[in-house]
């Protein structure tokens, strides 16, 4: 279990996380979301007892990580897939990790299989890995000492769709035996897919936090009909916002029930009505974030 509580952190007079508090619980993959810059991985660094808080805890199963004794074997943690001796092969960084942790080396195999690093692969020296190379010795290393919790920071990234499926497989597993896993991503639909819980966080302070299906109860909904421009003007006049999809249809801010009735009113035919589905999570996230995205979309910028 992970529990922060009033967590603070100030670079001067800037603050990067401003009174942040959340529990990941065991078991769970909980999401944690926000643009860049928002503190995301300031209170990640925290907890794993990189970065001092200015004030607040951060506690994994009640104590401060830096106080576990052998951390690692405790604590999964993968903050950059990058922060590899480059010098040294894949083999050579885990089996260090393990002779650090004290643990049989014969989980060094058993790592390097799981991630689907080759023999070859693992003789190479990491200065020659692709970056989903990287993110795949990055896991095996977090996971090498059988840790209880788990703390991933984008750990996607570099990763092919067959890799991101082979990730959220071993994640979902993972916490399907009681493990707790934090996990930081920006693409949005791999969270709404692995994640029970979600955690939002802007400009350093918590704008959002539930179980998935509490977050995204009333996203959204996505309907097609015989007539989609007279369903637009039903549902405006009901004071229903709604929009049209690039691939037909509307996306519309209300639940179906509410569009069937404002369709049926007016004798539109629907062929298709259903919840938003992949749309509810980005929907979400860019409505909690709007006032905290770097890239704000304008009119000039539209025409173009």
């Amino acid at each position: 279990m992970i529990t922060v509580q009033n967590l603070t952190k100030r670079y001067g007079d800037h603050v990067a996380v401003d009174d942040v508090s959340f529990t990941c619980r065991p078991g769970q993959v909980t999401g944690f979301l926000g643009p860049n810059g928002a503190g995301k991985s300031t209170t990640m660094r925290i907890i794993a007892g990189l970065t001092p808080a200015t004030s607040g805890v951060a506690h994994l199963y009640g104590v401060d990580y830096r106080t576990i004794p052998n951390p690692a074997t405790q604590v999964g943690v993968l903050l950059d897939a990058s922060a590899q001796h480059a010098g040294r092969t894949g083999a050579e960084i885990l089996r260090l990790a393990a002779m650090t942790m004290g643990i049989n080396r014969d989980r060094v195999d058993e790592m390097l299989e799981m991630v689907s690093l080759t023999p070859e692969e693992a003789g190479r020296r990491v200065r020659n890995y692709s970056l989903g190379m990287r993110q795949r010795l990055g896991i095996a290393a977090a996971l090498l000492g059988d840790p209880k919790v788990l703390i991933l920071d984008e750990p996607a990234n570099g990763l092919d769709p067959a890799g991101i499926h082979w990730m959220r497989t071993l994640l979902r597993d993972y916490a399907d035996r009681g493990g707790t896993v934090l996990l930081s991503s920006h693409l949005l639909h791999e969270i709404e897919i692995i994640a029970d819980d979600i955690v939002v966080i802007g400009n350093g302070r918590i704008v959002a936090q539930g179980t998935k299906a509490e977050l995204l109860a009333g996203a959204g909904s996505r309907v097609h009909s015989l007539d989609d421009e007279a369903l637009l003007r039903a549902l405006t006049a009901a004071q229903i916002i709604a929009r049209p999809h690039a691939s037909g249809g509307l996306d519309v801010d209300a639940e179906p029930v509410e569009v069937g009735r404002a369709a049926a009113a007016v004798g539109v035919v629907l062929t298709e009505l259903r919840p938003a589905d992949g749309a509810q999570l980005e929907a979400m996230f860019l409505q909690l974030t709007s006032d905290t995205q770097r890239e704000q979309p304008t009119l000039e910028g539209a025409l173009r």
